[in-house]
């Protein structure tokens, strides 16, 4: 399929058949899904219908030669687009400098020779598909933008032919710079259709394929997860991927689930909790019981949301396909009658296929073929001069009804990153800040923990000791002891604490105090007692409240989500200035509370970064992914913040609203000089030349406008 359009008249063509009770056919997914009576109708009949429609089918067990195919088809029409552009230059120069070239043929200027031929290349191969799929759409009795795009062209293409031989003016630099344009847009569109299906690919990739099992005779043996069943006992070694959802018989570790709930904070586990397939394994070695596998991971699960909401969201048909599908049909018919009814009247075919001509130049979509390729062009080269990457065209109309903006806080609101917020001391006269400090950066400095990595980036100029015997404690922390004087140092939680026997009533009451905040506490040991605390927690970026203050101003609701505790997400919507949030919120569930929202007719917006995010920004009526994110959000996602600002939200709120109202302002002008020139036309008041001075403008108009998104500001 080569475009939205295809995947329409595929559709159209299968709910045609009675049997047929629906059928979804998905342009993104390269797919269809077609519920039909198995009485009256087989699925090799199926297969008959959409290879009559004029297009392939490939069977499940081809999935590799549909992405041979697909990969040829991306380079043939990069290819066609870059010769399309190439040899429309000169037809292009011409507009501007009337250039000769010496000599005649059949008594026709060179000149016209070579800007037919070139012309003639661009329409009639290069831009071949589009009249094919305009005679699909017909033998389906459909008009879209080919059969504008198809009839435009060959007008102005056939019109310039019977012009070159009667010594009037040539339009041949119409047919082929909309050809062009269009290939260069259809290019783009196809590029961001099949990024959809990558963000499958690379979610997957995310599992592993293996793991540690422990048989019946108690040794490791390596499996494949297909030969896994639930009740299998697995190995899980420092570093490792969880293979399967299970629950912890043995051992305690500290798991880093950021892939799944975005929080950068890793969570401690132990005998009897639950762990996740695809989360990472970092310091201790434990044993899990499979609980579940194959498809009910809360990992496929995942996968399996993005695919069914990628799936079931219905394609938006161009605005410029719902006007195409009766103005074309009218326009057609309003030449032909013109063509019987001058024949009739006058008496002569010539002047009747004037006429006709005249007809079908006034009222020829050139203007409205570029009328949404040039706006959105411009305002993606805005977008993008902004550290914003639009990614298609449908981003543009999507972010015009928009109610409610869903944001993620890890990594959109916040930094995603633990930063030292309060030191603590026990007694301030033995311990000052610097020296609670330097015991922890002395032992931080050996560990990769995220946690450690924050008290390591806390920029403090500290002599730090030497440590001898370092070691890490899965889930509970850091000890070592202090070269020069032998005296134990501990950097870690509560439970570290009374695993080293240090006095605990001081750290008890810390505990009990912050129970309800955003905190994650450290706690400072020297020797037997207790030396101080750190208190450490997300930091809100720079400009999330500037940016939801603004969201404001635009007539959106904001609310936070987040898999974090409710108090830490209840403290930076406090900050922000939002009432509505969420908390602890599972990672398959975002898009379900998405839906939810969209349930109570909002338009939602989410914005997110993580791969948990994916299911709910390709939910989401209009999904941003901020460049902070993984590859997974950012191929979900309808746009793109490249600068990791959320202010870049709002300017591409504004920017796509902006874009999309030029859009509306283009195609109307795209018409006006057209159509009301059309009765002129028909009467033969208005000549060809005079016809196609009207379509000019209305390209001059079109081009000029959308110029105009240039001016927004910040």
């Amino acid at each position: 399929m080569h475009c939205a359009s295809c995947a329409s008249n595929i559709k159209i063509a299968l709910e045609k058949e009675k049997a047929v009770k629906s059928a979804t056919v998905n342009f993104a997914l390269k797919n269809a899904e077609v519920v039909y009576d198995e009485k009256n109708l087989t699925l090799d009949q199926i297969k008959d219908i959409i290879q009559k429609t004029g297009y392939t089918v490939i069977e499940n067990n081809e999935i590799e030669k549909s992405e041979i195919l697909a990969a040829k088809a991306d380079a043939a029409l990069k290819l066609k687009t870059i010769l399309a552009l190439i040899l429309s230059a000169p037809l292009i120069v011409s507009m501007f400098w009337m250039y000769k070239i010496p000599g005649s043929f059949l008594g026709v200027m060179s000149t016209h020779w070579l800007h037919h031929n070139l012309a003639f290349i661009v329409v009639f191969i290069l831009g071949w598909q589009f009249h094919a799929n305009a005679w699909r759409a017909l033998m389906n009795k459909q008009s879209d933008m080919d059969t504008l795009i198809s009839v435009g062209t060959l007008s102005a293409y056939f019109f310039s032919v019977y012009a070159m031989f009667t010594g009037g003016d040539i339009y041949f630099e119409g047919a082929a710079t909309i050809t062009a344009l269009i290939l260069l847009g259809r290019y783009m569109e196809l590029k961001t259709k099949n990024r959809s299906m990558s963000a499958l690919k690379k979610l997957m990739e995310l599992g592993v394929k293996s793991a540690t099992i422990i048989n019946e005779n108690g040794k490791e043996e390596k499996r494949d997860l297909k030969e896994i069943n639930i009740g299998d006992t697995l190995l899980i070694r420092p570093g490792d991927k969880i293979p399967l959802d299970g629950i912890i018989t043995s051992g305690s570790t500290t798991i880093d689930e950021s892939m799944l709930t975005g929080e950068a904070i890793p969570v401690t586990k132990e005998n009897g909790q639950e762990v996740f397939a695809a989360t990472i394994n970092l310091d201790g070695i434990i044993k899990i019981k499979v609980n579940k596998n194959g498809e009910d991971t809360v990992y496929s699960q995942i996968i399996k949301s993005v695919e069914d909401a990628q799936k079931y969201k219905a394609p938006i048909q161009k605005l410029a396909d719902k006007i195409a599908a009766i103005f074309v049909p009218v326009v057609i018919v309003i030449a032909a009658l013109t063509f019987i009814f001058t024949w009739l009247v006058v008496g002569d075919v010539g002047v009747a296929v004037l006429r006709a001509i005249s007809v079908l130049i006034i009222s020829c979509p050139c203007a409205l073929g570029i009328a949404t390729p040039i706006a959105i062009l411009v305002g993606s080269s805005v977008g993008a001069k902004n550290g914003i990457l639009i990614k298609n065209g449908e981003s543009f109309e999507k972010a015009q009804n928009i109610t409610t903006a869903v944001f993620d806080k890890t990594g959109t609101l916040t930094l995603g990153k633990p930063e030292i917020k309060e030191i603590i001391s026990t007694n301030d006269s033995i311990y000052s800040n610097d020296k609670i400090l330097k015991l922890a950066k002395s032992l931080a400095k050996n560990s990769s923990h995220p946690l450690s990595q924050a008290i390591n980036n806390y920029e403090a100029k500290i002599e730090l000791a030497e440590i001898d015997n370092f070691l890490e404690i899965s889930g509970h922390g850091l000890t070592g002891t202090c070269k020069t004087h032998g005296t134990q140092i501990l950097l870690g939680n509560y439970k570290l604490l009374k695993e080293k026997s240090v006095s605990r009533e001081w750290a008890k009451t810390l505990v009990e105090k912050y129970k309800e905040s955003e905190y994650t506490i450290l706690f400072v040991g020297h020797g037997i007692e207790i030396a101080g605390a750190i208190l450490l927690a997300d930091k809100i970026k720079e400009n999330s409240r500037a940016a939801l203050d603004a969201i404001k101003n635009l007539g959106i609701r904001s609310v936070i989500i987040s898999g974090d505790n409710k108090n830490s997400v209840a403290t930076v919507a406090n900050n922000l200035g939002v009432t509505d949030y969420l908390a602890e919120v599972l990672p398959n569930k975002k898009q379900a509370e998405v839906k939810k929202i969209q349930s109570q007719n909002e338009k939602v917006l989410f914005a997110g970064d993580g791969i948990n995010d994916a299911p709910a920004l390709v939910q989401a009526d209009l999904g941003i992914a901020m460049a902070s994110g993984t590859d997974i959000a950012k191929e979900a996602g309808d746009i793109v913040i490249l600068k990791n600002d959320p202010e870049k939200i709002v300017f591409a709120i504004r920017l796509s609203r902006l874009t999309f109202s030029i859009i509306k302002q283009n195609l109307f002008w795209a018409f006006f000089y057209n159509t009301i020139a059309i009765p002129f036309a028909v009467f033969g008041l208005v000549s060809p030349m005079v016809a196609a001075l009207a379509m000019g403008l209305s390209d001059v108009t079109v081009i000029g406008n959308a110029l105009r998104i240039y001016r927004i500001r910040k």
